[in-house]
């Protein structure tokens, strides 16, 4: 109720009031002022009927008794309208959401493509198409929600479900289901004039018995995914094993082959050089062993010590 019939009805009432005492108390004046009470009343009265005021986020559809739902809608301000002769219906036209679950009552029941319960709590966010809110009153009117958009959306997410497993709804194809109820829903309500924002599934309920089919599942292949990590690991460790071996067995190859090398080069060495036959075998006598080696055609050693003890 507007400031203006407040106050008009409360004029009225005490200008009635001033006429009862007026003709009461036999004064004109109180019956001319009380008479005035109501006469203005009674303005105010239709001034407020008259000055409809749309607030910010909507828009007003007007109907006539003469002319019917008018197409053009009013936007958000003030409007003047005739009363009685002119109604106007608010639409909001913000971003808003529905949501049917076990928490409001009214949670969705459906079956998956194997024909087990599958339990389903879902959030839709809509908005109202601001330029065609007038055909939306005039097909639907303003329980559109509860008229068609929520059997919309029950039969949107039964048949979304029908098309999956019970194991895929709650892991990988969960996603999937959202998209496809989405546009579903986009498309069915399309031509009612309510756009669809989003879907969101908020819980997707199904079977214990798949639940702890599926948790025996996933413990068992995280089982084989250890298993597999650790013959991977055993694998790396014998291929390192193998490559260290390698690298051993070509060291050991490299010091023969080069120690091979060596004796072939002290060898000809040896050959092409007699003399130093005789110097390798001297070096190779004991320390103690005191050797004097004189220059002769003979190349023959004498030993000191003998020649020491003969003395």
């Amino acid at each position: 109720m507007s400031i203006l019939l407040v106050i008009g009805l409360a004029l009225a009432i005490l200008g009635f009031a001033l006429i009862v005492q007026g003709v009461q108390l036999q004064r004109a004046q109180m019956r001319l002022a009380g008479i005035g009470g109501v006469i203005g009343g009674a303005v105010l009265a239709f001034l407020s009927a008259a000055i409809v005021i749309i607030p910010a986020g909507f828009t007003g559809v007007l109907f006539s008794v003469f002319g019917g739902v008018q197409q053009d809608e009013l936007g958000e301000g003030l409007h003047i309208v005739i009363p009685v002769v002119q109604q106007v219906t608010l639409y909001d036209l913000r971003q808003q959401e529905i949501t049917l679950a076990t928490t409001t009552g009214d949670q969705i029941n459906a079956r998956s493509s194997e024909g087990l319960d599958i339990g389903v709590d879902v959030t839709v966010i809509y908005q109202v198409v601001g330029r065609e809110a007038a055909r939306l009153h005039q097909d639907i009117g303003p329980s559109f929600v509860n008229i068609r958009l929520r059997p919309q959306i029950r039969t949107a997410v039964r048949d979304g479900i029908a098309e999956y497993n019970a194991a895929d709804l709650i892991s990988t194809q969960r996603a999937a289901l959202q998209r496809g109820i989405e546009s579903e829903l986009s498309e069915s309500l399309s031509s009612d004039n309510i756009l669809i924002l989003g879907v969101l599934l908020r819980d997707v309920r199904i079977p214990n018995l798949i639940t702890d089919a599926i948790e025996e599942k996933q413990a068992a292949e995280q089982q084989v995914e250890v298993e597999e990590n650790r013959r991977r690991q055993s694998e790396i460790a014998a291929q390192r094993r193998v490559i260290e071996a390698t690298g051993e067995r070509d060291a050991a190859i490299a010091r023969a082959e080069g120690e091979a090398e060596a004796l072939r080069l002290r060898a000809d060495a040896l050959r092409d050089n007699p003399d130093l036959i005789q110097l390798e075998f001297a070096q190779r006598l004991a320390p103690t062993v005191q050797t004097i080696m004189l220059p002769t055609d003979g190349n023959f050693l004498m030993d000191v010590r003998q020649l020491v003890r003969n003395e």
